[in-house]
């Protein structure tokens, strides 16, 4: 068999130093994405497509080895540079079908990613229906000793409530090894993970890694950007790993797109990093630096300005005057600086609001003196007001439901979609964004409303049919034009700040997060449990879009207080609770906090995250989360555990070993935590006498930066922090 060392002398496509992948063409034509000299059965086509009446070669749970993709053959490659980034476009086609496939690859000198999307076109005399294209196939992936069995899996779940709870398993435990010398072929199953419905964090993050060694090993890591439906699959084939990443497809999405002949479809982005050595950690650090990259600049990146929200465990969705003026007061007085009017706002309904909600006009019996008194007071106190809106739906009680037309809705079998009493609208038809466009243009363009929290809080299925589209094409296709309306309103209105929620962080995807400004990281209303989601969000968003509840209350002793506060210092400050009800003493030690804040945020913008004890379990007594600078290294660090126990807790921080320090407790300042550093060993040591309590550590001294910053104003690569 050759091997595609053989291959790359002649036909080599692509390469990238940094990944250490080359994409190389055999003798035949057929092209293959590798990481090393491989042997060539070990690896997968670049492009994988089902199409109807040509599906795969074997037949099982993998959505590799299509016959399509074996067929494809190079059609030619060009590469072309748009300001840092280097585009290489491969193009392949099917002589059979007409169908051509161009992948394009798109780097940054310097940078431990490469980001993947697949166009295909219908060149040929008849349609085509694809059931599945992948975004991304890569295989040829080894341990250290050149074999899986030293690889280990990592992937998140994620719930309401309970996002981004990371888990692991040795590879084998999900991909066994079957003795394919003794069958002649591969397995047919693989270790998938996939979204469902329209929500598209409701079940995992579309995230995963695989890592070699202990926790300094390599990491190839990989993101997903898709709002309407994914799936990644992992599984050997020939004595390596594989990877394939995936949009919507017709087995788990319900999506299927016919192209007639001239006809184009796009996939979805998707991203893979590798981490050479520094395992998860330095992945991470790699895809956040790349995550700035990617999204749409915005001064909040750099403002990041403290935001007070109503909703959690205070109003909970019942404003009026009465209420607001007295917390928007104390607010002011914290240290906050923007103020949003949660839901209920639009509120006069006697049945209550839930399905009557889509004209979002305020509530004349919650305001008498109108919705503006509110914002008025807002703004005399120092602060932007915000308000909450749940834009993609109508309540089925709501008079819009019968004045838009039918065919703005989703709908499928030709029945209106309605769930939990809610009608979805559909942003591909001019009805339905012109109705939000009026919306947006009342409260922002006449109110002088600064900050939008948008929620979404159904998960509507499978998507929408519209004529002949399958439902999965019609929910993707809703989403890119939701994405579309998003952007169109920062163009009218640049200073406009947009919070993505999905009942938390049910659809915290970086196809939301590459325009929007923000992310509501939970709903979790138990202060305790809330730790292991703010110390593991950096690794599903930046942190400083990582939007965090901070929820202290006039009830909590201090330690209670300083514990919430401790919570949201390393992403970005949501204050809620009855602040006006305080005694000065709690009021000082919420103040201190958002001091410590306003401190160190103008760092946060360009800092990489780490996990000195790794990713938290969900019961963890101990979570801990720390980001790291260019001048400083700063440490959050909870005690969960109940009754007594270990007071301390030594936290390796590998980076600074050698480095004399002298570590500082930022908040709170007075509670007993102590923290000392051992820099031979390069261990920080924290101990906090309490259960319940916890301590935010700085630690002077960064790592400096080694090459050219990007356009973004962040490291040009996550190895600037990381060397």
């Amino acid at each position: 068999m050759a091997a595609a060392a053989e291959v790359v002398q002649e036909s080599v496509l692509w390469t990238h130093r940094a990944l250490g992948l080359r994409a190389v063409a055999d003798p035949a034509g057929s092209v293959r994405l590798t990481t090393v000299d491989r042997a060539w059965d070990s690896l997968v086509p670049v492009v994988e497509v089902v199409l109807t009446g040509h599906g795969r070669t074997w037949s099982g749970e993998r959505f590799i080895d299509t016959t399509v993709g074996g067929r494809l053959v190079l059609g030619g490659h060009e590469t072309a540079e748009d300001g840092e980034w280097r585009h290489t476009t491969i193009r392949l086609t099917d002589p059979q079908t007409g169908l051509a496939a161009d992948l394009t690859l798109s780097t940054v000198e310097g940078a431990a990613f490469v980001r993947s999307q697949v166009r295909l076109v219908n060149e040929g005399d008849t349609p085509v229906h694809v059931e599945s294209v992948s975004t991304l196939a890569l295989g040829g992936i080894v341990d250290r000793a050149g074999g899986v069995d030293g690889l280990t899996l990592h992937w998140a779940d994620n719930d309401w409530l309970a996002e981004c709870r990371w888990r692991q398993a040795a590879f084998r435990d999900h991909v066994v090894p079957l003795n394919r010398a003794a069958h002649g072929h591969e397995g047919r199953g693989c270790f998938e993970r996939y979204s469902q419905g329209s929500w598209s964090t409701g079940r995992h993050l579309p995230l995963a890694a695989l890592t070699d060694g202990d926790e300094n090993g390599g990491a190839w890591l990989r993101q997903i950007e898709s709002s309407a439906g994914w799936r990644y699959e992992t599984a050997e084939r020939e004595g390596a790993a594989y990877v394939a990443l995936f949009g919507p497809d017709d087995a788990h999405h319900q999506w299927r797109q016919t192209l007639a002949p001239g006809e184009e479809f796009t996939t979805v982005p998707a991203v893979l990093v590798r981490a050479e050595t520094g395992g998860l950690d330095a992945a991470f650090g790699e895809l956040t630096a790349y995550r700035r990259r990617i999204r749409r600049a915005h001064p909040d990146h750099q403002a990041l300005p403290v935001i007070y929200n109503d909703y959690m465990n205070t109003l909970m969705g019942d404003p009026t005057t009465e209420k607001l003026l007295p917390l928007i007061e104390a607010a002011g007085a914290a240290g906050a600086e923007v103020f949003v009017v949660d839901a209920g706002w639009y509120d006069d309904d006697a049945q209550g609001w839930w399905d009557a909600v889509g004209a979002w006009e305020p509530a004349g019996g919650r305001f008498p003196g109108g919705i503006q008194e509110v914002l008025d007071a807002i703004r005399e106190h120092g602060m932007t007001p915000g308000l909450w809106l749940e834009p993609e739906v109508v309540g089925v009680r709501s008079p819009l439901a019968d004045t838009l037309p039918p065919e703005a809705f989703f709908q499928r079998c030709g029945v209106r979609v309605t769930e939990h009493g809610r009608h979805h609208l559909d942003l591909r038809h001019p009805a339905a964004r012109a109705h939000l466009d009026r919306v947006v243009d009342r409260i922002v363009g006449e109110w002088g409303v600064g900050y939008l929290k948008l929620d979404y809080n159904v998960n509507v299925g499978p998507g929408t049919e519209n004529g002949t589209e399958s439902a999965g094409a019609g929910l993707l296709g809703h989403h890119r034009a939701h994405l579309d309306w998003l952007g169109s309103l920062l163009d009218r209105y640049p200073g406009l700040v947009l919070e993505n929620c999905g009942s938390g962080g049910l659809r915290m995807d970086y196809a939301q997060l590459a325009v929007a400004q923000l992310q509501s990281t939970s709903d979790q209303q138990d202060p305790r449990r809330y730790p292991p989601i703010a110390a593991s969000a950096a690794t599903a968003v930046t942190p400083e879009q990582a939007a965090v509840w901070a929820y202290p209350q006039p009830h909590f002793d201090l330690d209670e207080i300083a514990f919430t506060m401790t919570t949201a210092l390393l992403g970005r400050v949501h204050l809620s609770g009855f602040l006006d009800r305080m005694d000065d003493v709690r009021s000082a030690l919420v103040r201190s906090a958002v001091d410590v804040y306003k401190r160190i945020r103008p760092e946060l913008g360009g800092a990489l995250p780490f996990w000195p004890l790794g990713l938290p379990s969900w019961e963890d007594d101990w979570p801990a989360h720390g980001l790291r600078t260019d001048s400083a290294t700063y440490v959050a660090l909870w005690r969960r555990e109940e009754g007594p126990g270990s007071v301390g807790r030594t936290l390796p921080i590998p980076h600074l070993t050698g480095v004399p320090l002298r570590p500082e407790v930022l908040y709170p300042v007075d509670a007993g935590a102590t923290a000392t550093w051992d820099a031979a060993e390069g261990h920080l040591t924290v101990s906090l006498p309490r259960p319940g309590t916890a301590v935010l550590v700085r630690l002077g001294g960064g790592v400096p930066r080694r090459t050219a910053h990007g356009t973004s104003g962040v490291p040009q690569s996550a190895k600037d922090l990381l060397l």
